[in-house]
């Protein structure tokens, strides 16, 4: 089985997939490692803070192919990134996209705006962010153009709405 953890910055992909890691022994894939090993490799003249648009182009083809590999391998894994398109499964004939859930972690406004300094103080609790500039407002149109693109390709999202507690 393939997982797929995608959201806005902050919605705790990278956590959720830790989590997944420990409780079934599943590894994962965190694309922004990916995305660092290529950029200081120099094999890309793209760069941590180029648009994300530019780096889902460059990276969601060959991350696209180690999904494919792992399931023509029968291998389970967990890949989790912002850098995943909200039209992913075009990607995929239907072979491969029976072995793949796709989950799209959304905070909601009033999650944000209630929960704002736990998520601020819990935005380094796997990986250590080196540039972290967080702001309400960033948070709050992030999520908010995540979901309507949710929305708009019909993709499973998981809303953190009330609690954050998430289970798949």
């Amino acid at each position: 089985m393939i997982i797929l953890i995608t959201g806005a910055s902050h919605t705790g992909k990278t956590a959720l997939a830790q989590k997944l890691l420990e409780k079934h022994n599943c590894p994962y894939l965190s694309i922004d490692h990916l995305k660092m090993g290529l950029i200081r490799s120099d094999n890309t003249h793209l760069t941590p803070l180029s648009d994300d648009d530019a780096l889902t182009g460059y990276l969601w083809p060959v991350v696209r192919e180690m999904i494919k590999t792992a399931i023509e391998n029968s291998q389970n894994l967990i890949v989790e990134g912002c850098y995943i398109p909200f039209d992913w499964q075009k990607s995929f004939e239907e072979g491969y996209l029976e072995h793949i859930r796709h989950y799209c972690l959304v905070m909601s406004e009033r999650y944000i705006r209630e929960h704002f300094d736990d998520i601020k103080k819990y935005a380094c609790v796997i990986e250590r962010r080196l540039q972290d500039d967080i702001t309400m407002e960033s948070l709050l149109s992030d999520n908010a153009q995540v979901l309507s693109n949710a929305k708009k390709h019909s993709v499973n999202y998981l809303l953190i709405d009330d609690k954050y507690e998430i289970e798949i």
